[in-house]
């Protein structure tokens, strides 16, 4: 079965009233069968389709002999018009109509938005509306209500039918075509290309953009086409994004071939099918609900905008935070509004940044509860979706574990993908983009250097390097060459100086900075003879890694994911170098090895109390329990704390046998450090090689 509509089947004219007809058949006659037993009905529908519906439904009711009363507002033909404007005249007309009504008949009230639409609280006119309409039992109203504007519970509740129309059917799309707009769309009308860009019009609408296609009949490539009507269809805030996942976002490889074979790949593979049957089996394969998580400034909203991008999707961002609303029914309100421009868009990604702030756990809410009702709207409206509306919608959060796990079941938010810091790889595919762009010129050692550089911690942050650190770094280089009037390639110097000049450090005195070039050299020599210990990547002395005076920044350990005994020990001698070493090249000791010995308590204790690594007389259990602390005696917790104070004693003694062996190392390395204050892998090779001498993997 093809996809393809013969041209000679579809009509030849087609009027407005007509094309609600074949739009709309579904929802006509729901209507007319719930006025027909006397039930009011509410209509959402955009303003422009209001008249249109209206009278294909009047000429229905009017073979069942009903009598409509339209209510527009309109003022007298005789006499002065009533004060209050529109609304006014629409006031006075109800009164007449409830208060003068005998027989029975269907009052039509065409804006009835615009009469009881609150802000905050009811308005008077909305007062006097509901309860003229709550008056005359006798009376049936037909409303019509634009799902942009809210209305009040009380007023909703007065209606026990409700008739929604947000776009079209995909299977009424070949009745709402003529042969002329056809042949502009190519040889035979693709229903289901075209119907991804106007799925959200309504008929009224989409007819008059069809009615204004100019160009070549038959042309090969309808995309000019297709493309003026994308244009046309985009409603509120939303925009189509041209950023492209492989050029535009560097590295993070796997990430981008997850969302390539979960949604990319299989939305493709929809796009080449000709049998509806298996399109419609694909359509319910493919998530709605998707969670981007990771850390601040990774990039989860431009890989969302990529996505849109691939798919020709419209994009609104909007934050968490500023959904939410004092009064009460508008933050659900605003999630409404908001559900429906990216309808009426389609196809289109609406991104709930910081998605958490409302979506959090169920009694985790601090704030006023509305937060409930936010997700529950949330929800209801995704379930509202049609399965070939090509609308999804994106949550990005730093913290997916706080989400309420209502969300993200199968059905819902079932897709999650992580974005996290940018590893090695990445960093460089992500520089050499900005490389590019920005026309930095970046040397290939430079290039390398500002990779091995962002490995460390943020300067006066405590975070990793994302993609928005790198960008600014970019950013900052530009500056410099475009002050400088720099025309020549940019080198590792300016990298630094790009990265550290406008960072506050401590000044410290020619003592001071002694006393911390000795400490570290301390830590790196013991790394460099303990075997399990990691490599080093960096040394500094400038109090720019971790907020510390001085620090000895480790790479990736050979194996990430098994920790062994040996590597633990291996860490608690080396958090002993430092002391170790200021006591051995200073005879004294500073304060600045109060953290290592912390961290190396820490890990003793964990090697005795949780991992049974103590010694064989304690036996091989966990002394200490996750949830409550175990009742020990007296004996076993003195026979802990031994094991504890035993293990940090050995590993204390191997260090400073270590220290003691390699003095000359640790005085070399200490002097260095105060010439050049920092120094980064290649510079530690003639150290790293006395280790691997002396058995240093």
């Amino acid at each position: 079965m093809s996809r393809l509509v013969d041209e000679a089947s579809l009509p030849s004219e087609l009027s407005l009233f007509d094309a609600v007809e074949a739009a709309y058949p579904d929802e006509l006659a729901r209507a007319r069968e719930a006025l027909g037993r006397r039930l009011p009905v509410l209509v959402e529908c955009d303003k422009e389709l209001v008249p249109f519906f209206f009278k294909c439904l009047r000429d229905r009711m009017r073979a069942d002999g009903a009598r409509l009363l339209y209510l527009d507002g309109r003022p007298p033909a005789e006499g002065p018009p009533p004060p209050g404007g529109v609304l006014g005249m629409l006031l006075a007309q109800l009164r007449d109509a409830v208060r003068g009504a005998v027989e029975q008949r269907v009052v039509v009230l065409p804006h009835l938005d615009l009469l009881a639409t609150t802000s905050g609280g009811l308005t008077s006119e909305a007062r006097e509306a509901i309860a003229l309409l709550y008056e005359n039992p006798n009376v049936v109203c037909l409303g019509f209500r634009d799902p942009s504007f809210p209305l009040p519970d009380v007023l909703v509740s007065l209606f026990p039918r409700r008739v929604g129309m947000v776009g079209i059917a995909r299977d009424r799309l070949r009745h709402l075509v003529t042969q002329r707009e056809s042949r502009k769309l190519g040889r035979g009308l693709d229903v289901y290309a075209l119907y991804k860009y106007v799925s959200g019009v309504n008929a009224v609408r989409l007819r008059r953009l069809l009615a204004a296609l100019d160009g070549e009949d038959h042309p090969e490539d309808p995309s000019r086409a297709l493309a003026a009507l994308r244009g046309a269809t985009l409603a509120g805030e939303l925009s189509v994004p041209t950023i492209d996942l492989e050029a535009d976002i560097g590295g993070y490889a796997k990430v981008k071939r997850r969302l390539r074979e979960e949604i990319l790949d299989v939305l493709a593979i929809k796009e080449r099918t000709s049998d509806p049957a298996r399109i419609a089996r694909i359509e319910q394969l493919v998530p709605r609900g998707m969670i981007f998580w990771g850390p601040p400034g990774t990039g989860k909203t431009l890989f969302a905008k990529a996505m849109a991008s691939a798919l020709g999707a419209a994009v609104l961002v909007v934050s968490g935070p500023e959904l939410k609303s004092r009064w009460v029914g508008e933050s659900e309100e605003n999630l409404r509004r908001l559900f429906l421009q990216a309808r009426q868009s389609a196809p289109s990604i609406l991104v709930f940044d910081e998605i958490d702030s409302f979506a959090a756990a169920r009694g985790t809410f601090t704030g006023s509860g509305v937060e409930h009702s936010m997700v529950n709207q949330l929800l209801t409206e995704m379930d509202g979706f049609r399965s070939n509306e090509m609308v999804f919608v994106v949550g990005t959060t730093n913290f997916v574990e706080s989400l309420d796990p209502a969300l993200l079941r199968p059905g819902r938010f079932e897709f999650k993908l992580q974005i996290p810091y940018p590893d090695a790889d990445d960093r460089r595919a992500i520089l050499g983009i900005y490389d590019q762009k920005l026309e930095l010129a970046l040397s290939p050692a430079a290039l390398e250097y500002a990779v091995r550089r962002t490995g460390d911690l943020v300067e006066g942050e405590g975070t990793r390097y994302s993609g928005d650190h790198l960008q600014a770094l970019g950013r900052a280089l530009a500056r410099r060459r475009l002050r400088g009037a720099i025309e020549g390639p940019t080198e590792a110097p300016e990298v630094e100086r790009a990265l550290t000049e406008m960072v506050e450090r401590p000044e410290l005195t020619a003592h001071e900075e002694r006393v911390v070039a000795t400490h570290e050299a301390g830590h790196a020599v013991c790394a460099l003879f303990c075997e399990h210990a990691p490599p080093i990547e960096r040394i500094s002395i400038q109090g720019d890694l971790g907020g510390s005076l001085g620090a000895v920044r480790f790479g990736d350990p050979a194996h990430r994911y098994v920790v062994t005994r040996a590597q633990l020990r291996d860490s608690i001698c080396v958090l002993f170098g430092g002391r170790e070493a200021e006591a051995l090249l200073l005879d004294d000791l500073s304060v600045g090895s109060e953290r290592d010995l912390a961290h190396a308590t820490a890990i003793a204790r964990a090697l005795v109390e949780q991992y049974g690594m103590g010694p064989t007389e304690l036996g091989v259990r966990r002394w200490i329990e996750v949830d409550a602390p175990s009742e020990l005696s007296d004996d076993a917790r003195r026979g802990i704390e031994r094991a504890v104070v035993a293990l940090l004693d050995a590993e204390r003694a191997r260090a400073r046998s270590i220290l003691e062996a390699q003095r000359a190392s640790v005085e070399a390395l200490r002097d260095l450090l105060i010439e050049k204050k920092t120094l980064d892998r290649s510079a530690l090779g003639v150290f790293a090689k006395v280790g691997a001498s002396a058995g240093r993997a």
